[in-house]
């Protein structure tokens, strides 16, 4: 009985705290009414396309909108061919049609949210990823209609994650809370990413654990992440993200 209420104890203090939380400064937080009064424009993080010939890959998330903006961020995949003059962005969403090639600024906000730059890769570099990122998403198995769902996944940041995963060359992580990333979309149990050097064991997306250089230690409960990051000096809180004294390189 002493072991289950210090189990419980564990968990309000480590996920149901720290969401609860989120949620009230949301609440009493300056927010969008709805989708059609939400800003959508560049938030210009990005450099002009046509400043420079170079290729260009990023990956980018930011906030989502409603109460679920609370806990979670939409992430979506930018690239620029060498020579070209404006940039390239693949979106999924839960409306439609729900992979969306161009649909927005590829740099925009979501839901009033500016985005940040997960990962950003450049020249030569960027040339060689940009075809294995196509072909990524043209494998994605859940591009039809009926093919997201917003919990436990297959939702946007799913999607994201299965392209950084099938990138050879990618190696990157989305944030803790992104959730959905950690969606199995092969329905495996037990993934070991040799590329990334990370065990991951999920059941099916509802909890999981996921071990690693590049992760660290993270636990997955109901897509809230908890964890710790020795390499960057970090501790990752289920809603509020990574708080690091050592930046990520992206």
């Amino acid at each position: 009985m002493r072991l289950f209420k210090i189990l419980l104890l564990t968990l309000g203090v480590v996920y149901v705290a720290p969401a609860l939380l989120a949620a009230t400064l949301f609440w009493f937080g300056d927010h969008p009414a709805s989708w059609g009064s939400a800003d959508w424009s560049s938030a210009k993080m990005l450099p002009d396309p046509a400043a420079s010939s170079e290729a260009a890959v990023y990956v980018m998330s930011a906030r989502t909108g409603g109460l679920k903006g609370a806990i979670s961020s939409h992430s979506w995949i930018v690239v620029k061919e060498k020579g070209a003059r404006r940039y390239e962005r693949w979106d999924k969403v839960g409306w439609g049609a729900p992979i969306r090639h161009n649909a927005y600024a590829a740099d925009g906000r979501w839901y009033s949210n500016a985005p940040e730059i997960v990962v950003g890769r450049h020249g030569a570099e960027a040339e060689g990823l940009i075809p294995k990122i196509r072909a990524a998403v043209a494998a994605y198995p859940f591009a039809e209609r009926g093919g997201y769902h917003i919990f436990p996944g297959p939702n946007s940041n799913t999607f994201v994650a299965f392209v950084l995963a099938e990138t050879a060359g990618l190696a990157a992580a989305l944030p803790p809370v992104a959730v959905g990333r950690d969606y199995p979309v092969g329905r495996d149990l037990v993934t070991l990413d040799r590329e990334r050097g990370e065990l991951r064991l999920s059941l099916f997306g509802y909890a999981g654990i996921t071990i690693g250089r590049m992760s660290g230690f993270e636990v997955n409960l109901l897509g809230l992440v908890a964890g710790i990051d020795p390499e960057r000096l970090a501790v990752k809180i289920p809603a509020f993200g990574t708080f690091a004294l050592r930046p990520a390189t992206v």
